[in-house]
């Protein structure tokens, strides 16, 4: 069906109400928009859904929550009646309509027969992976759209062991989807009914309570002094309770938080893009540190699964980590305390993506600890806690990825911006207790390790050619690549999507034990890599770049170099 046709079937559908089709008339003479609107149908994937709100097949809107959820409900169903029973827990972030969709899940699960636990109001995406695991749900909801801009809303799907979906469930779900005739006509309970017969639970303290505790089980060392100097910024959003809580019941008193970011605003009118990785977003905490004289920066974006922070350094100035440097402090932290306490399992290992550096996994090797790399992405990586808590293999201590998401321990199986916060606090202060920051620590680790240094840019490509151009731009990549970039020669290839690696030196192939993903990767003799793929939640390219090196100059340079060479070659692919 043409994306005409589906715009014209949506305005005359008598189950849609009046304001979407008023939303709707209103572009009627912008076939662009309508394009956008309905070229497509936003795709059900192991990231759930994602999108700009509005109405549409290719938007986020409350007849697609409900299109969602009635195909996970058949899911569920599929399982028997005890999953029915089991039911789903269900938490929201603070973007526009995110009580509103979570409320409207909670009630086509609740007319399914399948019970639904409901956060009475905003809460960190991390602790809705806890109470699966806690309440023994079959499956989690979470609406929210991470760090994306204002007008995203979007819906992850957590299974029984407390991790997102992985591509099984997906598909599942997605079949389901495929089965549904008319989203408009999906029906919900009455929400009064559906307490009345125990189908719908609001949660909420006791939830909390809980988790605080567990997060704050996890301090490896706290007998030292708590003077440091915190700023806290939530962006806004939802960390903004259980990050001071745990904070201040850990004995952190000196928090002042950026009054401007402190309470919910679905609008990020401080930020406008609530991503924590972009230094930019930093302004106003930036500010109120030079004010206050802090020794760190922290922040979280709004749904509180990722975490950055910045140090004061000996002139005044703040200093950025990314999310390499600091895997790489927390990993040694978390180590160095657990040695000194004998307490590292001799089968231990770290998970990290494949697109996340190796001086982590370096740190670890010189603990006698194991590394595993998997595809991009919390839900392979938690994935994996799940796989070797069955199998026994490896004993999980923590996991984490170069876009700022860290997890330690297993009682939440997903990046947890709450631990992240606590633990480098308390690396902080336990450090500065030495007389030394976490920049003199990073300083150290290189020393030790070598110096490693890296970028992350993408190309937004937005719109039907945008997708098709990043399209063309993989299959190229795939047969014409550069062999050589400033002297350093081309070793090894891994295309994860025809899940093959190839050696060039010694002529070899092998296949690789990773579910298919479009990304590839080039390593060359020198020690430096890089590697491409699409977001999977964006419309952007990703291009990925590590380098090794004698010191900092150097490695700089090798990235300089790479950059350089990818950027024309990409630019030259139409």
């Amino acid at each position: 069906m043409d994306y005409i046709k589906k715009y014209e079937k949506w305005i005359s559908n008598e189950n849609i109400d009046k304001i979407t089709k008023d939303e709707l008339m209103k572009i009627k003479d912008d076939k662009e928009e309508i394009e956008e609107r309905f070229y497509t149908d936003l795709s059900f994937g192991t990231a759930g859904l994602r999108g700009k709100m509005g109405a549409g097949t290719n938007r986020m809107n409350k007849y697609i929550i409900s299109m969602a959820t009635q195909a996970i409900a058949e899911v569920i169903k599929a399982e028997g009646k005890k999953a029915c029973k089991k039911g789903v827990v269900i938490a929201y972030d603070v973007r526009h309509k995110s009580d509103e969709f979570a409320k409207r899940a909670a009630l086509v699960l609740a007319n399914n027969g399948i019970k639904a636990y409901l956060f009475e109001g905003i809460r960190p995406t991390p602790e809705l992976s806890y109470a699966v695991r806690r309440l023994g749900t079959q499956a989690g909801i979470v609406v929210t759209a991470s760090h994306n801009p204002k007008d995203y809303n979007g819906y992850k799907v957590y299974w029984d062991e407390g991790s997102q979906i992985l591509s099984d469930i997906a598909a599942r779900v997605t079949e389901k989807i495929d089965e549904i005739e008319d989203i408009a006509k999906i029906k919900r309970m009455d929400e009064d009914e559906a307490l009345r017969e125990g189908l719908l639970e609001i949660i909420g303290k006791d939830i909390d309570d809980e988790y605080i505790e567990k997060v704050k089980e996890l301090s490896l060392r706290d007998e030292i002094k708590k003077d440091i100097k915190i700023v806290y910024t939530p962006f806004n959003g939802t960390g903004n309770i259980p990050v001071r809580r745990v904070l201040d019941e850990r004995g952190f008193n000196n928090v002042f938080v950026v009054k401007e970011q402190e309470n919910p605003d679905p609008n990020f009118t401080t930020i406008g893009y609530p991503n924590p990785e972009d230094i930019k977003t930093f302004e106003y905490a930036i500010k109120l540190g030079k004010e206050k004289n802090a020794d760190l920066l922290i922040a979280n974006d709004p749904d509180c699964d990722r975490m950055a922070c910045m140090i004061k350094d000996k002139k005044g100035e703040y200093i950025p980590l990314n999310g390499n440097q600091t895997g790489a402090i927390l990993i040694n932290y978390v180590l160095e305390a657990l040695k000194e306490k004998n307490e590292i399992p001799s089968n231990a290992v770290i998970v990290k993506s494949i697109v996340t550096g190796d001086l982590g996994k370096d740190i670890a090797k010189s603990y006698g600890v194991h590394t595993v790399e998997t595809l991009t992405g919390f839900k392979n990586i938690c994935g994996k806690a799940n796989e070797f808590e069955k199998t026994g293999e490896y004993t999980y201590l923590f996991g984490y990825e170069e876009s700022i998401g860290y997890v330690y321990d297993t009682f939440v199986r997903d990046k947890d911006g709450v631990i992240a916060a606590m633990l480098i606090v308390e690396a902080a202060a336990f450090y500065m207790n030495k007389e030394k920051t976490l920049l003199d620590i990073l300083e150290d680790i290189y020393n030790e390790y070598g110096y490693y240094s890296e970028d992350l840019f993408s190309l937004v490509l937005e719109g039907i050619e945008g997708k098709e151009r990043i399209g063309r731009m993989m299959e190229n990549y795939k047969k014409h690549y550069l062999t050589e970039i400033a002297g350093a020669k081309l070793t090894r290839i891994t295309d994860f999507e025809n899940q093959l690696r190839r050696d060039l030196l010694n002529e070899s192939e092998e296949e690789i034990e990773m579910k298919k993903t479009n990304a590839l990767k080039f390593e060359f003799d020198n020690d430096s890599w890089y590697a491409i793929r699409p977001s999977g939640t964006e419309p952007k390219i990703k291009i990925y770049i590590y380098s090794k090196g004698k010191n900092k100059s150097e490695a700089e340079e090798i990235v300089k170099k790479i950059k350089e060479n990818v950027l024309d070659k990409l630019h030259s692919i139409k």
